[in-house]
């Protein structure tokens, strides 16, 4: 399920269109489907600011270490 949600956002470009979907019109369709996908939902929402904190660190590592390499 997981990887469906993730395939569905990069495939469509747009996040809000699929979380939409999979929150407002799946209920309407499967419920019980829309209810694992909530889940999941709920998981990448509580984890992504820790994404975003180890995507700067990296990006930031990446930038130090290429001004070392200019030296």
């Amino acid at each position: 399920m997981h990887a469906l949600i993730v395939l569905l956002t990069k495939t469509f470009a747009f996040a809000t269109t699929v979380h939409k979907d999979v929150t407002e019109r799946l209920l309407r369709i499967n419920p019980s489907l829309a209810a694992q996908a909530r889940k999941i939902l709920d998981i990448n929402k509580s984890e992504r600011h820790i994404r975003g904190g180890l995507a700067t660190k990296d990006k930031y590592m990446h930038e130090r270490v290429m001004r070392e390499m200019a030296h």
